[in-house]
């Protein structure tokens, strides 16, 4: 009983905790914020909360004897991939959708929240919530799994609010500052002279085999072989970035994998996605509004392509997920230990995460010792040069949450740490983030790599 209600209180501050945030992060909006589809790769802002909700009227509270559902259409227009739950609405038809309206989508939370909440009390007394005939043990125990991937699912669509949005009011003529014009002093300093740290070769061990939660792509734990490689210190930055520019980088196609060089001629790339030519230089587009290009911070906005592209213009190339994660988890270790033991997130690794509030990269600060990785997590998730496949002896999840990773683990590349548009509470060093190689509306970056 004693753990029982342990389990429940502790997810009950989570559940509060994650849906709050996602709240906060629409406090500024205007009702026709919360309903702009930019392209069909995003979602309107109202979409991300109904959705979020529909996930745990699904997967949790639909497995309740006797639930009702707020409405029965949403089950169809809420649910996003999960074929083996039913039909859905298009995703590139999310826009279209004025009703139900914002204010009717707030109303859904609500309810929601009230069941959730009964529900987790109802596990916290011990009892079977799950209904008659089940195992109240095992009962809670998928509950709190349920509810455990629902959150950091939730976390997941924060990230996705801030991006969406972002690339919405991006394609704005007023660049509206969304959050503001006042935006969070940088931390961080001067980039400095980019230096590369060097890893024996050796067999490793990488992928979430430990407690905690992890996505299913994270696992099983399992050895791989490295060959000796070099990791930059720090990712690119945009001064660094623009040099590549300056030397004619979008005009030379033998910098380019094929499919990339159509892609910069289909698009008629010049430069990150976000940036614009203004007074002989670049401006940037944030949430906070436009601003010059901070020559320190990390470069953004950037596809598969740009950043195979760069590497190969710098004499680098882009590391392998296995070889990122290995520096990753070392660069943990040290931190830990300088920093008193500090959960992944906490422990930063010199990082900047959704919770701050900046939503843009900053300059990397000072490493932790001489010698030690910066902004490994948070800032911009990085581009690895390796495909998005299973591990060896991966298994999906059971049932329709299965669909929720292993079904996509074709034509994508892995990209790993985090952004600036992360909670801190989400990430870790085995988290393994995908997109298609054209993909720029993320807050996506680059770290080099070279073969010793």
């Amino acid at each position: 009983m004693e753990q029982a209600r342990r389990v429940a209180d502790g997810l009950r501050a989570r559940y509060d905790a994650v849906r709050a945030f996602t709240e906060s992060l629409c406090a500024t909006l205007c009702p026709e914020d919360h309903v702009v589809q930019s392209m069909p790769d995003a979602s309107p802002v109202k979409w991300h909360l109904a959705h979020t909700s529909w996930f745990f009227e699904t997967f949790v509270l639909g497995e309740q004897a006797g639930y009702t559902p707020f409405h029965p259409q949403f089950r169809y227009l809420f649910n996003s991939y999960y074929v083996s739950v039913g039909e859905r609405h298009g995703r590139p038809q999310r826009g279209i959708l004025s009703r139900p309206t914002v204010e009717e989508t707030y109303r859904y939370r609500r309810h929601v929240d009230e069941q959730m909440r009964a529900l987790l009390d109802a596990l916290g007394a011990g009892r079977d919530a799950l209904g008659a005939g089940r195992d109240a043990l095992g009962a809670g125990r998928d509950l709190a799994f349920a509810i455990e991937v629902g959150l950091h699912h939730e976390q997941q669509h924060q990230e996705l609010i801030l991006t969406d949005l972002k690339h919405a009011m991006a394609q704005n003529p007023l660049r509206p500052a969304i959050f503001g014009g006042a935006q969070p002093r940088r931390g961080g300093g001067v980039a400095g002279e980019l230096r590369y740290l060097d890893h024996a070769e050796g067999v490793r061990w990488i992928g979430h085999g430990g407690d905690g939660f992890a996505f299913d792509n994270e696992a099983p734990r399992h050895r791989v072989f490295v060959g000796a490689f070099a990791l930059a210190e720090r990712p690119v930055t945009c001064g660094e970035y623009l040099e590549f520019m300056r030397d004619g980088g979008y005009a030379r196609p033998e910098l380019w994998l094929s499919s990339g060089w159509d892609a910069v001629v289909g698009h008629r790339w010049e430069a990150p996605l976000t940036w614009e030519r203004r007074d002989g230089g670049f401006a940037l587009f944030t949430l906070h509004g436009m601003r010059d290009v901070d020559a320190d911070e990390p470069v953004c906005h950037v596809s598969y392509y740009e950043a195979d592209a760069y590497a190969r213009w710098a004499g680098a190339r882009l590391p392998t997920e296995a070889e990122w994660e290995i520096a990753a988890q070392g660069a943990l270790a040290d931190a830990g230990e300088i920093r008193g033991d500090a959960p992944p997130g906490e422990a930063a690794l010199e990082g900047n995460f959704a919770d701050r509030g900046r939503y843009h990269p900053e300059p990397a600060g000072a490493p932790p010792r001489p010698g030690a990785p910066r902004q490994m997590l948070g800032d911009v998730w990085e581009w690895t040069s390796s495909a998005y496949a299973p591990y060896p002896g991966f298994r999906p999840w059971s049932g329709a949450l299965g669909e929720y990773n292993g079904k996509f683990m074709s034509n994508q590349l892995v990209l790993r740490g985090g952004s600036c548009a992360t909670p801190a509470s989400h990430i870790r060093p085995t988290y393994r983030n995908f997109f298609p190689p054209d993909a720029r509306w993320q807050m996506s970056g680059i770290r080099l790599a070279r073969d010793r």
